[in-house]
C-alpha cells in the first residue's frame, strides 16, 4: 500500500512504506522530536545566515589583515588613521606592529578579542570618546617599543624599572594630538594657548 493511514489517531500512527513492506509506527513523540529538529535548522540556518550577512557587511576578513584600512572601517577611528599617516612611524609600522602581540596565536586572539569590544562598545554606543587604549593594549604598546627600539633604550632604564615609551613620545605612532581629541594632562597648554 502507497501513501499514510492512521490506525490510533490517539497515540501513534502508521506509514505504510513502499513495497509492500509492513507499517511503521510513528508515536507522537517521534512526530514532536522530528518537529523540533526542523525549528532547530531553520534557527541554525536564519542566525548563521545572518551572521555571514553581517560578517561580509563589515569586511569581517579585512580584520584578519595587517592592511591600516581594516582600523577604519569604524567611523571613530578615522582621526587616528588620519594622524597615523602623519607620524614619524607611518613608512615603517601599521596599526597591528604597535598595537598587537607579534606572536601568531596572542595576535589573533587579540584581534578576535578587540573586534568583540569593539562591535560590543560600537552596538551598544557605551565607548569613552575619544576612544581609549585598555591597560592590556597598552602592555603591548609598550612591549612592541622595547622590541624594535630596545637596544637604543637600555640605558635609560633606572634600576630594574623603565618609564613608558608613551609618557615622553605619545605623538609617534599617532603624530601631534591636535585632531583627536585627547584630553590635556593637568598643567598641560595647548600650542597657541596663553600661560
Amino acid at each position: 500500500m502507497i501513501g499514510a493511514r492512521a490506525c490510533d489517531t490517539s497515540s501513534s500512527r502508521e506509514i505504510a512504506p513502499r513495497g509492500g513492506s509492513p507499517p511503521i509506527r510513528l508515536s507522537e513523540r517521534t512526530i514532536g522530536w522530528r518537529t523540533a529538529l526542523g525549528l532547530s535548522a531553520i534557527a541554525v540556518g536564519v542566525l548563521g545566515g545572518v551572521g555571514l550577512s553581517t560578517f561580509q557587511y563589515a569586511d569581517g576578513f579585512g580584520y584578519l589583515s595587517e592592511d591600516p584600512a581594516a582600523c577604519v572601517n569604524c567611523h571613530i577611528m578615522w582621526p587616528q588613521y588620519d594622524s597615523w599617516q602623519k607620524s614619524s612611524h607611518h613608512t615603517v609600522a601599521v596599526c597591528v606592529d604597535c598595537h598587537l602581540p607579534t606572536e601568531f596565536v596572542h595576535k589573533y586572539m587579540a584581534k578576535a578579542e578587540h573586534g568583540w569590544n569593539h562591535s560590543k562598545g560600537f552596538t551598544l554606543q557605551n565607548f569613552a570618546e575619544p576612544i581609549e587604549i585598555t591597560q592590556k593594549t597598552a602592555d603591548d604598546l609598550q612591549a612592541n617599543c622595547l622590541r624594535c627600539h630596545g637596544e637604543f633604550v637600555h640605558q635609560q632604564s633606572v634600576g630594574n624599572s623603565m618609564p613608558e615609551c608613551q609618557h615622553c613620545h605619545d605623538d609617534v605612532g599617532h603624530g601631534p594630538r591636535a585632531g583627536l581629541g585627547a584630553p590635556m594632562r593637568p598643567g598641560e597648554t595647548a600650542p597657541g594657548d596663553a600661560l
